[in-house]
């Protein structure tokens, strides 16, 4: 556990250092963020500088090299499809902020990109020694197989995900405090895992689950920093750069350790951030107008009932973290 602490440390340290060289160049550079003309709450952010997620995906990837090398594939590949995805947003962003307006990359162009990667990291995991099609339960000390179904499974869970963190990703320190709450969760979940992997005598599980929690460690490190300068009133945005990234490094974190069937516990509210968008575009569609929220995803329909973006990002954090408790509670 040391280990761990020591590199949830050092990333904290390194990301406060890039943020604090990224951010002057960011409003040098004049990359702010185009707001939403509906939505009004937020004229205020207009300008606010973007982007802010190359620190953490810079951080993330160097500290976490430092501290476990490049024998564990499973690492590289944790790094490696970290940066793809935030590589997606970047580009993203950069059309944005370069032709001052909120429409990046088109919808079909970032759905084929992210689905060739996602495909390519399923058929990793499909034939991976380590990984394979073994799925733990929640609540629960079973497991399931799901054969060659794993790899459309693992592709909709990197969609999903990504496109979950990126939709949560709108109030000031809203996906950085959800993330924060739900990676304390999935450490916890494979920390567990190590202490029984410990106990059957089993050193190789043990060597790369602890690899695993350095990873998450540097993450949390990473975010932490990010937050003192993207809680309200936020000094930068992450962007679709630091959104898609962390979706990515999310599922990662699970599906590489079996605990893919966890995500929707511990990322609870990601899932009402995608589903309460879906909910409102159906019966948008099908009543010829009429909504369910008074905007979506949710986060924006609490916004407009009155509540304090402060007040939001505390309520999701809460529930994330409660999820996380009754998980491990009840034999997770």
């Amino acid at each position: 556990m040391k280990l761990q602490i020591l590199s949830f440390c050092v990333a904290f340290l390194v990301c406060v250092l890039l943020l604090k060289l990224l951010i002057p160049l960011l409003v040098k550079l004049k990359a702010g963020q185009t707001i939403l003309q509906y939505v009004s709450e937020h004229n205020g952010k207009q300008g606010t500088p973007t982007m802010g997620g190359i620190a953490f995906i810079l951080c993330f990837s160097a500290v976490t090299l430092i501290f476990c090398g490049f024998s564990d594939t499973t690492v590289n590949v944790t790094v490696a499809v970290t940066v793809a995805y935030g590589v997606v947003g970047f580009l993203d962003d950069y059309i944005k902020v370069r032709y001052k307006h909120n429409l990046g990359l088109r919808p079909y162009q970032k759905v084929l990109v992210q689905l060739a990667i996602a495909v390519a990291v399923a058929l990793y995991v499909w034939r991976s020694p380590y990984i394979g099609d073994v799925l733990n339960v929640p609540f629960g000390n079973t497991v399931i197989s799901l054969g060659w179904w794993i790899i459309p499974f693992v592709v909709f869970v990197y969609l999903a995900m990504t496109n979950g963190v990126n939709l949560t990703d709108g109030l000031d320190g809203l996906a950085t405090v959800t993330t924060l709450c739900y990676l304390a969760g999935i450490f916890a979940v494979v920390y567990c895992d190590m202490q029984q992997s410990m106990q059957l005598g089993v050193a190789d599980a043990v060597q790369r689950q602890s690899n695993v929690l350095v990873c998450i460690a540097v993450m949390c490190g990473a975010l932490l920093a990010f937050l003192l300068f993207n809680c309200y009133p936020a000094k930068v945005f992450m962007g679709d750069v630091g959104s898609l990234a962390l979706g990515a490094f999310t599922s990662c974190v699970a599906i590489f350790t079996n605990n893919t069937l966890f995500i929707p516990v511990l990322g609870v509210m990601y899932v009402v951030s995608c589903v309460s968008v879906i909910v409102q575009v159906v019966y948008f569609k099908l009543t010829g107008g009429k909504r369910v929220f008074l905007m979506a995803p949710y986060h924006h329909h609490l916004q407009h009932k009155g509540l304090s973006e402060t007040r939001i990002v505390t309520v999701y954090a809460v529930v994330t973290l409660l999820t996380a408790m009754l998980l491990l509670y009840f034999g997770g």
